[in-house]
Formats: structure tokens, C-alpha cells, sequence
């Protein structure tokens, strides 16, 4: 496969257009997590509409890519294999969100989909993607678990002339040559969202944790940059003391917070780089006998048990992370295989909820 060359964008904002279009009128609901046993998963018709993913103005002198630079080949979506390589076991709100987009999309096109789950094992998501491949994947949609070791996946998929798109995580690789395109939200830009939560809600003052996510992703590093990077900025006295990895996990986080409230128990905030820990950390607050509100905690997503914590009063704020990436996703591969141009990164554009409206817009949630 040959490089792309660098070129202006002025190309690439009608299909980003094209593409917030489609999603606006293709949003799929998602299924709810497993524990939340309030909620029958049902959305009125406008908070479907709503919740579905929106492309965020592009930026000017963006990438894009074609498949004649990518080196592969037209061909018809319709009649296309399509292969999905899921990161992690659904237990998490998000993965069950995510994969359904998926499946509901290539249902609603009649898109013959494969789909494989990793089950957070990083060599079996290698593997898994080779298998899809030997079954005769034309596309491959990935939502990766990490972001490094992808060489034997690319290597393959070049020589099949298989263009691949990443979802919610990125491959450290080269964007037209590697893979297509990027599609996710801008995670240095939520950590920055939680900041501003975290600052509101704190005063600006005391001493905060991080919950970081799992090593060796973007979106990890990238909303721990925001968040730290907007403290210092907007509010010195407010002092990160504690950062401690909860792998995404709703366990993890709770058993993180365990010993963070032992071990710094004037602590005054808690930042969770995902609603999992989040509510990890609110489980572990109340098996130590602490009140809503005593501990601020934001977190990053918007799962529904989130949100409804806004409502309850144990959850300060929460940075919306759209997993709906079905309609976006099978969007992007039918432009590329008709030969016209995307984005090399798009980018979504995230809402929130706080108290003002975690209770009216909660079936936004997933």
C-alpha cells in the first residue's frame, strides 16, 4: 500500500457532514448494564434521536483518505464481509452498547457481520482478528484493547488489501496506510470536562484522586492529561495525591477506593476515568458508612447507574463518551469503498450530565 500525501480538508467537511446526517437519522438504542434493574432499556423515540452520535465540526487542514491512497480496492458495502473485533468481555455498559450498535447497523444495511470478543486478553484480540480475516472479512471495524502490538493484524490486512477502522481506542500505527480511519471522542477534551466538574464541585481546593484506566491505551493517558493539565491551569489548590489504576473495572475501582479512603481520608475528590470505577467508588464509600456528596466523584461515559447516581446525589458530574458507534462506523466504510474521501480522525462530539439534568435526560443514557 502506497502513503497518502498531506492535503487540506477542504474535501473531507462534506463527508463529515454527510456522515453526522446519517447518524442523526440512523441512531440505534443500546442494551442497559446487567445489574440496573430499574429501567426496562426503553427510550422514547426523540431520546434515541438524541443520544446518537454526533460528528464535531473538523478542524481546518485535517487528513483525509481514499482508497486509492490506501491501496485497496472498491466494492459494494452490501455485499461486503464485514468483521468486528470487540476489546473486552460485555459486562461493561459500554462494550454492550458498543457491540450492539454494531450488530443493529449491519442488520439495518443487511451487512453480513463476523464478530469476535477478547475478553480483555490482548493476544487472543490479535488472534481474533486473524481469524476473522481467514474467514473471509473484506472490512474490519476494531475497538482495540491497546494501542501498541498490532503489527501481525496490519501486516495481514495489508496483504489481503483489508481496510480496517478503529472505534474508541487507537492503534499507534500510520493513519491511509495502516488503518483508515479513527473514530472516537476527543479524550484529552474529556479530561479537561471533568476538571471543570471536578473544580466546581470541589471549590477548587483540597486534595483529589485520579482512578486511572487500563495501561498501554490512549484514552488513559489522554484523560489523565486533560484533567491534570486543566487543574494546574484553572486550579492550583486543588493537589492530585492519589493515582491508582482500576483497569475500567467496577471491582477494581471499589477495591481501589478501599484503600484510598484509608490511606488518604481527608480526600475531597475522586476522579474516574470511566463509570465502572466511578460506581466502584461509590460502593466503596458507602460500605465505610460516608453520605452522598461527602466525596465528589466525576467520571467518564454516561451509563445509565451513572447518571441515576447524579440523581441519588453520590455522583458529581458525568463527561458523556458515546459508544453507539454502529451507524458511524458502517457510514464511514460505505464512503471509503465508493472511492470518495474521509477523515482520517473523526471526531465526536460529547454531552454531559450533571444535577441540572441527570434526571430529565437520563434516557439518553445506556
Amino acid at each position: 500500500m502506497q502513503r497518502t500525501t498531506q492535503r487540506p480538508h477542504h474535501l473531507a467537511r462534506p463527508v463529515v457532514v454527510a456522515l453526522a446526517a446519517a447518524v442523526a437519522l440512523t441512531a440505534t438504542a443500546c442494551a442497559k448494564s446487567e445489574d440496573d434493574a430499574s429501567s426496562d432499556g426503553k427510550k422514547s423515540p426523540a431520546a434515541a434521536a438524541d443520544a446518537g452520535q454526533k460528528v464535531a465540526t473538523p478542524k481546518p487542514g485535517g487528513k483525509s483518505c481514499t482508497i486509492d491512497a490506501y491501496g485497496g480496492e472498491k466494492l459494494d458495502l452490501k455485499g461486503a464481509t464485514v468483521g468486528f473485533s470487540q476489546s473486552e468481555k460485555e459486562a461493561n455498559p459500554f462494550r454492550i452498547a458498543e457491540t450492539q450498535s454494531i450488530k443493529d447497523e449491519a442488520a439495518e444495511r443487511g451487512v453480513k457481520l463476523l464478530t469476535a470478543n477478547a475478553q480483555s486478553q490482548f493476544s487472543k484480540q490479535i488472534s481474533d482478528v486473524q481469524d476473522l480475516l481467514a474467514k473471509g472479512a473484506d472490512l474490519l471495524v476494531i475497538a482495540p484493547l491497546n494501542s501498541d502490538g498490532w503489527d501481525p493484524v496490519l501486516q495481514a490486512a495489508a496483504a489481503k488489501k483489508v481496510p480496517i477502522i478503529t472505534i474508541d481506542r487507537k492503534i499507534n500505527a500510520t493513519a491511509c496506510k495502516d488503518y483508515v480511519s479513527f473514530i472516537a471522542s476527543d479524550f484529552v477534551e474529556q479530561g479537561r470536562r471533568a476538571a471543570d466538574r471536578m473544580i466546581e464541585a470541589t471549590g477548587g481546593k483540597g486534595e483529589v484522586a485520579i482512578l486511572l484506566g487500563s495501561a498501554g491505551n490512549n484514552v488513559t493517558t489522554e484523560r489523565t492529561k486533560g484533567f491534570k493539565e486543566r487543574i494546574a491551569e484553572k486550579a492550583p489548590d486543588l493537589k492530585v495525591v492519589f493515582e491508582q489504576t482500576g483497569d475500567f473495572a467496577r471491582e477494581k475501582g471499589q477495591q481501589v477506593t478501599e484503600q484510598l479512603i484509608q490511606s488518604k481520608p481527608g480526600i475531597k475528590g475522586i476522579y474516574a476515568e470511566n463509570d465502572e470505577m466511578g460506581l466502584g467508588a461509590v460502593a466503596a464509600l458507602k460500605g465505610a458508612g460516608k453520605k452522598p456528596g461527602d466525596i465528589k466523584i466525576v467520571t467518564v461515559d454516561g451509563t445509565r447507574n451513572a447518571v441515576q447516581g447524579i440523581v441519588d446525589g453520590w455522583i458529581s458530574g458525568v463527561i458523556e463518551s458515546n459508544p453507539r458507534f454502529g451507524p458511524l462506523a458502517f457510514q464511514t466504510l460505505d464512503t471509503f469503498t465508493q472511492g470518495k474521501e474521509v477523515p482520517q480522525d473523526i471526531v465526536i462530539e460529547d454531552g454531559a450530565y450533571t444535577a441540572d439534568n441527570a434526571e430529565a435526560d437520563i434516557d439518553k443514557a445506556y
